[in-house]
Formats: C-alpha cells, structure tokens, sequence
C-alpha cells in the first residue's frame, strides 16, 4: 500500500509503498477515507519535535474511514465507518478510570507512537473508536477533521463548564479556533474572536462570532476596552469570562492571560515550545482558573460528531480535499501558510 512517511526530521516527506498491517485480537484494521493536515504534523517534521516511535513513521492523526478487518475482540465493527481518537488511552489506569484518559500515560497517537493515516490503511486498537452511524450531509473524509480539529476545542469547552449565556473569547481564529467559536456559540454563548487575520475573521464572523477583534492592528488596552463594551451591550457580567487561548503563540497567549478577569477560567489550548513570560499573581488576584487541555477523551466524540451532523456547527466552508499522492507539496503549504482551510488527503492519486 502508499503511505506518506517521515524518514527523517527536516527532510522531504516520501509517499513509499509499505506492507499492508495486520491487526491483532484487540486492533482493527481501517480503509481510510481522509486525513486531515494538523500542524502538529509539521511539527514532526520540520521543527524537530521528536515522535514516540522510531522513523520512518506514517504522519496523520485526524482519521476518518471504514473498518475492514477486525481482530475477535472487535469483530462487531467489521463495516463501520469510523473516527479514529486523535488520542487512544488505555482505559484501565487511574487516570482513565479518573476520567482524564486523554493524558493516559499509556495511550497512543496515530502518526506518533504507531503509524497514522496519511496511508490507504491503518491498524488502531480497537477501543475507543467512534462509530459513524449518520453522516447527515458530509462525505466520510470530511469527518476525518472531527478526531482533532473539532473535539480538541470541544473538551476544552466542556471542561471550562461554559454555559448558555457565558461570554467565550476565543484566541487564534484558526485551526481549532475556528470550531471553538462555533461550539460555544452552538451552546449558546456569547462569542468574542481575536486573531491576526483578517479573512479569519472575517469567516468566523459568519459561523458564531459575536465581535471580531485584529490584535494586530488594536493595542491591548484598545483590545480590552473593545471587549468591555461588547460585554456591557450584550448585559453579560464583567466577571467569570471564558477564555480560550487557540493561537499557540507567544502573542495570543499574553492577550489570552491579559483578559483575565474575576472568577475567569483561561483553558490553554494551543502549543508552542516558545516562552512567555505572565506575572502569576494576576490569577491569585482575580481568584481565576487557568488550566491546559489535552486532546479529547474517546467518550466525548460522539457529542462532537452529533454538534456536526446536526448542523449546530459546519465543517464544510473551513475543509478542502487533496490527493494523498501530493502530501508532500500539500504539507509544504500548510507549512507556508498558504492553504488556509484543513487540509485533507484522501488515498489515491486524485480528488
């Protein structure tokens, strides 16, 4: 079969024709349908982040597709269509049985402790897969997006405990970003979108964003004044404020924290190995709640499914699909920031 593997850090993606897998007793094995491009795969491959298993490694961790073999253990989901966890933990340690399975400490990441989709095949454990049973009107690569893209922000916002009515500001407009918006919207939030990007923006403000704010062009004390009015329009409290930091940038982490306010719950959800330095006092003063999230828990895909298929939230206007055969090239535009919206590989030669 093609895969598209990371044969060394730095160096030029390779689509290479590997031995097919073959899944053991607690593993299937899925015919991918799509994988989304995550910037955690260009990471991997042109930052240095080191991956869990040895190269050459097959990329991709927003998986959508059918299984088609089946160990004895998961034979019952032979023909399924399936979402593959951008996280599999292990379901039996402490912390899985905590309920925080999403930072199981044995768990595994496709296109990082295993092989992952960017292939026309991929084994997985069986466990923990959500099963697609109404794909209202997508097509199944476009539900790829969901194993990340979409239930990343979604236990973010789940664990921030927003609600009906709250203020949500989401920082980074992009990426998960942009379905953070329409989730908290979707769950009846009022939305503020801070970003860089105009055209960004720009797009959110069609799916969920009540105000849209260019950090780049407004001064931060302008930024928080804008925030403040669009709080007191809107009769919601200066306090208690959601705050969902999305931009993994030094920059957006600062406006992030620099909104803190009483009883405000800051979730960080973007990464950068960049420092950044906050004074720590402020969350004492404002007795505020700042805490990291971790991926998504298996349990809590098929409510994110369900915000899709529902059409509480859309997939479509921020997803494009591309030819696995050109990953190389497409990875080096995600890279370049050329492609905008989620790109997606689906096998074969063409679209």
């Amino acid at each position: 079969m093609k895969a598209v593997q990371l044969v060394a850090a730095g160096a030029p993606l390779e689509v290479r024709d590997v031995p097919k897998p073959e899944p053991g007793d607690d593993e299937v094995l899925v015919q991918v349908a799509g994988c989304g491009v995550c910037h955690t795969d260009i990471g991997f491959w042109k930052d240095g982040v080191p991956t869990k298993k040895d190269l050459p490694l097959t990329l991709g961790h927003e998986i959508s597709g059918t299984v088609v073999e089946a160990g004895a253990r998961f034979e019952h989901l032979l023909n399924r269509e399936v979402i593959v966890p951008a996280v599999i933990p292990c379901g039996e340690c402490v912390l899985c049985l905590e309920g925080r399975g999403n930072i199981c400490r044995a768990q595994v990441m496709p296109g990082n402790d295993m092989d992952g989709g960017f292939a026309e095949y991929v084994v997985t454990p069986g466990r923990g897969l959500c099963v697609i049973d109404d794909r209202s009107e997508y097509e199944l690569p476009e539900l790829s997006v969901v194993a990340d893209a979409v239930t990343t922000p979604y236990q973010a916002i789940v664990r921030s405990g927003l609600l009906s009515g709250d203020l949500a500001i989401v920082v980074g407009a992009g990426g998960v970003g942009t379905y953070c918006v329409q989730i908290a919207a979707a769950l009846g939030a009022r939305v503020v979108a801070i970003d860089i990007d105009d055209a960004r923006l720009s797009a959110v403000a069609q799916h969920g964003a009540g105000l849209t704010i260019n950090s780049a062009q407004t001064d931060f004390k302008t930024l928080r004044k804008q925030v403040r009015g669009q709080v007191k329009d809107w009769g919601l409290p200066e306090h208690s404020w959601k705050i969902f930091e999305c931009s993994g940038q030094p920059a957006g982490q600062e406006t992030a924290y620099g909104l803190l306010t009483y009883a405000s719950t800051l979730m960080v959800v973007g990464f950068t190995l960049a420092k950044t330095e906050l004074r720590l006092s402020n969350a004492m003063a404002f007795d505020a709640t700042i805490q990291g999230t971790w991926g998504c828990r298996p349990e809590l895909y098929p409510e994110a499914l369900k915000l899709v298929t529902d059409q509480q939230i859309t997939l479509k206007p921020f997803v494009e699909i591309h030819p696995m055969s050109q990953a190389p090239d497409v990875l080096q535009q995600v890279a370049d920031h050329k492609i905008l919206r989620r790109a997606i590989l689906v096998p074969g030669g063409a679209a």
